[in-house]
């Protein structure tokens, strides 16, 4: 159930994302000075932690609708389930660990 909720917790946040990124990014159109302005703005350690939940959204979500699709999909998946979703973890991390340590100290400036 939690990986449920999670799924769309997160497919949630990515559409706000996209939204926000289409509004700032169409800005470009209207005033080229205003974009520079308003990404001028997103250059603060707030929004580099926001980035960094923002990959893993992305990541959790990948990875959670790959299982999705295996349980809708292959005829062993809803045996597997519980596993799937330990796989599912195991993998998110091995991909978010990393890139968090990175991009965290970019943002921190160490």
């Amino acid at each position: 159930m939690w990986s449920w909720v999670a799924h769309r917790v997160t497919g949630v946040l990515i559409f706000f994302f996209l939204f926000a990124h289409v509004l700032d990014t169409a800005l470009v159109r209207v005033s080229p000075e205003a974009y520079n302005d308003i990404m001028s703005t997103y250059k603060n350690p707030v929004v580099g932690v926001l980035e960094a939940g923002l990959v893993a959204a992305v990541l959790y979500h990948a990875f959670n609708g790959l299982r999705v699709v295996l349980i809708d999909f292959w005829s062993q998946g809803p045996r597997y389930q519980r596993q799937l979703s330990y796989g599912v973890v195991g993998v998110f991390l091995l991909f978010f660990i990393p890139f968090a340590i990175r991009h965290l100290s970019i943002v921190f400036g160490h």
